[in-house]
């Protein structure tokens, strides 16, 4: 009865070490599914090394012509590029104005005595005859109490409005039935005239008093004069329309 109970207690104690034995092999075998399975999940998702690529940056084309597009530095430079031809200009207009002209006319009271003046282009009439005023003062007493409101300026049988100034009229070419009104040139050498120094070269203006004007405008030649107008295209005469007027 004892070696029986003694075979059977072996025997317990050898199950249970097979028990322990095959429980270790499941477990064992589990973790090893798990495992693969997490190697293969790691594969499917990717966890590769990963590579950045640095995005390239595209420039523009030197074949393709671009200059429709918008470019802040060509723009600001033909800004600059006017604003230098604007400022080139003012500077050439300024010396044109600057011009010394040496200016002749006749003083005007039914006959012509001859005067000569040193102006600047860029002078009104106005300015003119106030230097014309003091050349005639001292030796026309019907001028010694006259103004500058008081006098006329009249060329080419035109009478030239007071606010216009020489340099003006060189640039609208300012015209009569007869011609331009003036016509600056340098002088000539055996005239022996400052250099630079410019004289109108066309028919001598007349300055006279207005008053001389409102008595004798229906008499030759005031009766031939009219206001001149810049909007009045004198260039449409002919010299048979002017003798036909």
């Amino acid at each position: 009865s004892s070696g029986i109970n003694a075979e059977y207690g072996q025997k317990l104690e050898q199950e249970k070490i097979e028990a322990e034995k095959s429980f270790v092999k499941k477990k064992k075998k589990r973790k090893e599914i798990t495992t693969l399975s997490f190697d293969m999940e790691d594969e499917e998702n990717g966890d590769a090394p990963i590579v950045i690529t640095k995005k390239k940056k595209i420039g523009k084309n030197p074949a393709v012509n671009t200059s429709f597009l918008p470019d802040k530095d060509r723009e600001a430079q033909e800004l600059q590029e006017i604003e230098d031809l604007k400022q080139e200009w003012i500077e050439k207009q300024a010396q044109l104005k600057a011009q010394d002209v040496e200016l002749t006319f006749n003083y005007w009271d039914g006959s012509g005595h001859r005067h000569k003046v040193l102006i600047k282009k860029g002078y009104t009439i106005e300015q003119f005859l106030n230097l014309a005023l003091d050349e005639l003062t001292s030796i026309y007493p019907d001028v010694r109490c006259a103004s500058v409101d008081m006098l006329m300026f009249v060329k080419a049988d035109l009478i030239v409005p007071h606010y216009l100034t020489f340099y003006q009229m060189e640039q609208m070419k300012a015209r009569g039935e007869k011609g331009p009104l003036f016509r600056f040139v340098p002088h000539r050498e055996e005239e022996n005239k400052p250099a630079g120094l410019l004289k109108d070269d066309l028919q001598y203006g007349k300055v006279t008093l207005r008053s001389w004007y409102e008595r004798n405008k229906h008499m030759f030649p005031a009766n031939q004069w009219k206001t001149f107008d810049p909007e009045v295209n004198w260039e449409k005469y002919t010299l048979e329309q002017t003798f036909k007027r």
